[in-house]
């Protein structure tokens, strides 16, 4: 794997590990709060988490993730051989999807551990095998329309400037480059509104600390959704960000949500 590309964290605010499960118990019972994404605090939580992420995804979404990866890749609808960037890939299993589709597949993290999981699964695909790479989202270390593609699954909402990341996902890829993103959202229907934030902000973290010992990552979690632009809200950054044709559909009842966008033509 290439050298890590360097992050730039903002100054940590004072206090100790208290005071962080402080805060984060107030932005689960108040998600307007403003939510602290240092990169190296985010890479501590997913470095944590790395070594049963694939089993938490699998038991807290009844496997469902494994379809809502093959449906961003699905929808990505680009033809076999297409160049494709796989950021904020975790452990591998978006890449894998991608990678089945027939795309030639970049792999992106900047959380070692996480990549270190996803080299078995590559090994086991067929040639070209996907290629992993440590990466800063906001400093992406290749030449600009450097891929035909891009997906982010579950990733952008744990950026700290989620416009620069949108930014540089429509630098590297080709003007007319496709791009999709799976992300989790709010339904917006009762019962299942009630039911969803009930099981979210209750029921999952003391799962996630059951199962990993880390159950500061999945509180961290309902706090990062609430916090994140969600449907139109997310469209208008995109557009803002270089992208056109963008859109955006409910998957399982609205507790996801995968959008699609365009990198703007040249004019």
């Amino acid at each position: 794997m290439k050298r890590r590309a360097t992050c730039q964290a903002r100054e940590a605010p004072p206090g100790g590990r208290g005071a962080g499960r402080d805060r984060v118990a107030a932005l689960v019972a108040d998600p307007g709060l403003p939510l602290d994404r240092r990169a190296e605090e985010i890479r501590r939580m997913f470095a944590g988490v790395a070594g049963r992420y694939d089993l938490l995804n699998r038991l807290l979404s009844a496997s469902l993730d494994r379809v809502w990866r093959r449906r961003a890749a699905e929808a990505l609808d680009l033809p076999p051989g297409a160049r494709v960037l796989d950021l904020c890939s975790g452990t591998g299993d978006q890449a894998v999807a991608l990678r089945r589709r027939g795309a030639r597949v970049v792999a992106a993290d900047f959380c070692l551990p996480m990549l270190a999981r996803s080299r078995g699964k590559f090994a086991r695909q067929a040639p070209p095998r996907p290629r992993a790479f440590a990466a800063d989202a906001l400093r992406l270390p290749w030449r600009g329309a450097s891929f035909d593609g891009a997906v982010v699954s579950f990733g952008l909402r744990n950026v700290a400037d989620l416009d620069r990341a949108l930014a540089e996902l429509a630098r590297v890829l080709r003007p007319g480059g496709r791009l999709a993103v799976l992300e989790f959202a709010l339904p917006r229907r009762q019962p299942l509104r009630s039911l969803y934030l009930f099981y979210f902000r209750l029921l999952l973290p003391a799962i996630g600390r059951w199962v990993s010992r880390h159950g500061s990552a999945y509180t961290y979690l309902p706090a990062s959704v609430s916090d994140f632009p969600q449907r139109e809200t997310f469209l208008e950054r995109l557009g803002a960000a270089g992208f056109d044709r963008s859109s955006w559909r409910d998957l399982s009842g609205g507790i996801l949500c995968l959008y699609l966008a365009r990198r703007r033509p040249e004019p």
